[in-house]
């Protein structure tokens, strides 16, 4: 999306990031013309993020995860660490 000089301005005025700007475009609440990502919903991606850690962390543990799908069904599931290579 393009940005106005206004915006690239108060941005830089009061440290605001792209990667911010980003993640209220994303994740924030949309009110009229307004997006708000307030602290309730920072807080609730903070928490989102965790869960993803701990999943990511016991998938690490595993050598990761294969999931098989065909035709818009899941098939099945195992360890990376039994995939084979044809």
């Amino acid at each position: 999306m393009a940005k106005t000089r206004h915006i690239q301005k108060r941005m830089s005025q009061r440290a605001i990031r792209e990667e911010m700007i980003a993640l209220t475009m994303k994740f924030g609440i949309q009110d009229q013309d307004k997006i708000v990502f307030n602290k309730k919903g920072l807080q609730g991606l903070l928490c989102e993020l965790d869960n993803i850690r701990k999943t990511a962390q016991k998938m690490m543990e595993k050598g990761g995860i294969v999931v098989v799908e065909s035709g818009g069904s899941l098939i099945t599931t195992y360890r990376l660490d039994s995939y084979k290579l044809h």
